[in-house]
């Protein structure tokens, strides 16, 4: 393994339980009623998308944009506070990285959310590259955002192993010709046999690599 790349919410990140919190954080601090079935239709909408959702269902006065800085802002801070990476990985990246392993970031997430939780837990300076999905022209269930992630660490898919925790980043991996390990997170439980199926390893914790 000459190169490796991580996913970040959910695989290195333990922060995939930060929406449900925006979510009902925000419904709080508006005074709104939590509607189980307005928490289930924002699953498959983008962030924009969302909004406009939030506005027209409350029949709230403030704009798109205000709603989507309040989310922001309480994603901001449970990054900047509260999130923690999961057990073992920095132990791991720090391991590998020593090694001589390049490493590099394919995330989704923006960079003004997850630099200043990489830079508290003392893991940025760890990695070679990062690129996240809005750079690419597809999503992650392609291997773009995987291919840019390794041409910026200067690995070749064959030689770069990706580590991921759903399954159309498992997918899009193995399209880009990567190896791939499967971490495991209790938000894709329901996902995990087809999850094992992808994945040439499946881990429950990075001090299974240690």
């Amino acid at each position: 393994m000459q190169g490796a790349i991580f996913d970040l919410d959910g695989t290195l990140l333990d922060s995939m339980w930060v929406w449900s919190y925006v979510d009902e954080q925000f419904l709080t601090n508006h005074g709104l009623p939590k509607q189980e079935d307005y928490l289930e239709s924002l699953g498959p909408l983008g962030f924009y998308k969302a909004a406009v959702y939030t506005k027209d269902y409350f029949h709230m006065d403030c704009s798109v944009d205000e709603i989507l800085n309040d989310w922001f802002l309480l994603a901001k801070d449970a990054y900047d506070n509260q999130i923690q990476l999961k057990d073992g990985a920095k132990e791991y990246l720090e391991k590998i990285k020593a090694a001589g392993v390049r490493l590099g970031i394919a995330t989704s997430n923006s960079p003004e959310l997850f630099t200043g939780l990489l830079t508290r837990c003392g893991i940025l300076d760890l990695f070679d590259g990062i690129a996240t999905t809005p750079e690419v022209s597809r999503s992650k269930e392609f291997p773009d955002v995987y291919l840019l992630a390794a041409e910026r660490i200067g690995t070749k898919p064959e030689e770069t192993t990706v580590f991921e925790d759903i399954p159309q980043g498992l997918r899009g991996a193995k399209a880009g010709g990567f190896m791939t390990v499967a971490v495991e997170d209790p938000w894709a439980a329901k996902d995990r046999e087809s999850i094992k199926a992808l994945a040439d390893r499946y881990i429950t914790s990075f001090r299974e690599l240690l």
